[in-house]
């Protein structure tokens, strides 16, 4: 299981804004999606259905990077990310899934703004193994409570 986080070349606020929402009290913060967002949204929900051996945990696309959790596994079992696993696919391996992604997403959103080989991510990624149940849940709350997070986050940039 593996914590990953992405950012957009030059932390630019590309996939929409953080807003007040209305019908909870006090309102609380959520993450507005524009088109580009969507498309970050869409290419990560289409990710188990091009590779079956990922399932999707939770996730969070912030106005310039995206929060993920993910399960890689084998033969439609869990895959500790600390056991040895023998060998393993390159194509089955967390640079594959984040460059296949980063890639669908590049190519669709610069078809979308008519700028072929504009970078829309930063070079590379950052993942973290998630070792156990309790780092799992503080992950998972630290990726549902992002968007209510935004302005004391460190990849934060003023509108």
């Amino acid at each position: 299981m593996y914590f990953i986080t992405i950012c957009t070349h030059n932390r630019e606020c590309l996939f929409g804004k953080i807003i007040e929402a209305h019908g909870h009290t006090p309102p609380q913060p959520t993450m507005q999606l524009n088109a580009y967002g969507e498309i970050v949204r869409n290419k990560w929900l289409k990710t188990p259905s091009i590779r079956p051996y990922v399932i999707l945990g939770e996730w969070v696309i912030m106005p310039n990077h995206i929060h993920v959790i993910i399960i890689i596994t084998r033969a439609g079992e869990a895959v500790l990310p600390y056991a040895s696993m023998g060998f393993r696919s390159p194509s089955h391996t967390v640079g594959a899934i984040v460059r296949g992604f980063k890639s669908a997403v590049t190519s669709q959103i610069n078809i979308l703004r008519g700028t072929p080989g504009l970078p829309i991510w930063q070079r590379n990624y950052w993942e973290h193994v998630i070792r156990n149940e309790q780092a799992y849940i503080n992950i998972a709350n630290y990726i549902h409570n992002n968007p209510a997070m935004w302005q004391g986050d460190k990849l934060y940039v003023a509108p």
